[in-house]
């Protein structure tokens, strides 16, 4: 892709370079953005991990802290997103401006609150999230400095949908992976160099995040391809937060219901001991990393389906999703088989030596990773629901397999089957997502269909 585009040059690329280029060009540096963004919240776990159980237990229980500023953020990135690749699609470039800039001051408005609030009230909050007595000083160690953060991760995460929204992902990958790389190296610094503990983790965390910022605050800005992110342009009225939010929604339904599920997790959890609560983080943790791939192509997909849909090629739009199923299907099946396979020398490498969290852990592990095949169906029929503004059918999905079925399966299988119900309820959840999808995009699917041939008629 050229340095420089000009959006009429950008709009004819998105709208008629083959899907099978454009897609991977689009998707590649979101897919090592989100994959680094994984792999350094894993060292985060696995440094932790060898201070000791409560530490890793810990590490799980602000993941649920996480996961909220993460919801709140791809909610305004991915609803701002969205409507900028739509914008642009129908050449606007007035209101993709209005939209970036209103999403970027709310959340930097929001961040602050969250610190505020958060410092005020971290004790009974950590106990909240599903803290027992001995894991609750180290994630409160933990937490202090991603509250420092929070302003900075949620304006990154806007910044970052922002640019990929334009087709520029490669410009946000390099913030991402700069703060990521960063991330890795200061972690065993500031936890064994500096004797930190767990708060090195944290202070890592927060150092990342406010490089991220800087870089890809200087890649929107600075850029002449790029729109800018001007305070003249914060337009906070209800019709742009309902344009944000109803393309948003599903983002805050899927990671929010991460945030509930993963405290409904840890509570599950919790009467098995620590060693089961830092099981299923590392679980979890790994897990993530996994699918940051799957959605990391997804998010390449998203602005071409944007584009073509706002210039009503349908055809497009469904081509580049049965690309997209294709490929992430035959990837997800492979990874799939092959980590099925090395499940427990994964979970040893977190805390070896500690027989409880490797068994719990492994079992736990490959239960999800059978369902592997599948989540390429699902992540691909919310991702276009979301880009093409069906917000609710979107936001189904989304709460499908962190929500509506996870969150119940939690609260009974537990009852029913103990410890063993705790490990195979993210996989059950799994399941019944995926016919849920299958619901949903069938009538989807069938309406662009014909679309695409009175399109063809015309023409």
């Amino acid at each position: 892709m050229k340095q420089s585009m000009t959006q009429e040059q950008r709009y004819q690329m998105m709208i008629h370079t083959p899907v099978s280029r454009l897609i991977p060009k689009l998707a590649v540096p979101t897919i090592i953005s989100m994959l680094v963004t994984a792999v350094y919240n894993m060292a985060d776990t696995f440094f932790v991990s060898q201070i000791g159980t409560s530490a890793s237990g810990a590490v799980g229980i602000i993941a649920s802290l996480m996961f909220m500023i993460q919801a709140i953020g791809f909610t305004f990135g991915m609803g701002s997103g969205n409507y900028i690749s739509r914008a642009l699609g129908d050449q606007n470039g007035e209101e993709a401006g209005k939209a970036a800039a209103t999403a970027f001051f709310t959340v930097f408005i929001v961040g602050i609150l969250m610190l505020v609030f958060g410092m005020m009230f971290m004790e009974p909050f950590v106990y909240l999230l599903g803290a027992t007595p001995t894991i609750a000083p180290y994630a409160m160690d933990y937490m202090r400095y991603i509250l420092y953060a929070a302003p900075f991760m949620l304006c990154s995460f806007v910044m970052n949908n922002i640019l990929r929204s334009q087709g520029i992902a490669l410009y946000a990958m390099f913030g991402i992976a700069a703060g990521g790389i960063l991330n890795m190296v200061l972690d065993p610094i500031l936890i064994f160099g500096f004797h930190m503990g767990i708060a090195g983790a944290a202070v890592a965390t927060m150092i990342s995040q406010m490089i991220s910022f800087g870089i890809l605050l200087c890649q929107c800005n600075l850029r002449k391809d790029s729109i800018k992110i001007q305070f003249s342009k914060f337009t906070p009225s209800l019709r742009m937060y309902g344009i944000i939010f109803h393309a948003g929604i599903p983002s805050l339904c899927r990671q929010g219901m991460m945030s509930i599920s993963s405290v409904v997790l840890n509570l599950a959890a919790g009467p098995y001991g620590d060693a089961a609560i830092a099981a299923m983080s590392i679980v979890s943790r790994f897990m993530m990393f996994i699918n940051s791939g799957l959605i990391g192509f997804g998010q390449g997909f998203q602005p071409v389906c944007g584009f073509n849909f706002g210039g009503k090629r349908y055809d497009r739009v469904l081509e580049a999703f049965w690309f997209c199923v294709k490929v992430a299907t035959g990837a997800m099946t492979v990874l799939g088989v092959v980590s099925f396979g090395l499940a427990q020398p994964i979970i040893t490498a977190f805390r070896r030596g500690d027989m409880e969290v490797i068994q719990i852990g492994t079992r736990a592990l490959q239960l999800q990773l059978i369902t592997m095949p599948i989540q390429g169906w699902i992540i691909m029929c919310n991702m276009m629901t979301q880009s093409i503004g069906y917000g609710f059918r979107a936001s189904l999905v989304a709460m499908g397999r962190q929500g509506l079925f996870l969150i119940p399966a939690l609260l009974v299988l537990p009852r029913l089957l103990g410890l063993f119900g705790v490990q195979m309820a993210q996989a059950a959840a799994d399941v019944c997502t995926f016919f849920l999808a299958t619901v949903i995009i069938a009538g989807i699917l069938k309406d662009f269909k014909e679309k695409a041939k009175e399109m063809t008629v015309q023409m």
